[in-house]
């Protein structure tokens, strides 16, 4: 799925225009965003799931394609752990 058409279904469901519904699609990542950036890292979305920022230290690495070690400067990166209900719908 398309984030047009996340638009159009969240427009369609909850009864308001597609401007409006991508208005508030904006907001809501946005506000992961922030939450993400934030000092603790994590917003949980109770029966979805929940977003942490997990801290990758520096390690080395192989180039598949030469062979060659390369090094991994560290990094922040993006967990997503599912919910109960979520993974009950879908699975």
């Amino acid at each position: 799925m398309k984030k047009e058409e996340l638009v159009a279904q969240m427009a369609e469901a909850a009864g308001i225009t597609k401007v409006q519904a991508g208005k508030a699609l904006a907001a809501m990542t946005d506000g992961v965003v922030d939450a993400l950036k934030g000092e603790e890292g994590k917003i949980s979305l109770i029966g979805f799931g929940t977003f942490l920022k997990v801290h990758r230290k520096a390690r080395q690495g192989v180039n598949p394609a030469t062979g060659a070690k390369i090094d991994i400067k560290e990094s922040n990166a993006v967990r997503f752990r599912p919910g109960k209900q979520l993974k009950t719908q879908v699975g």
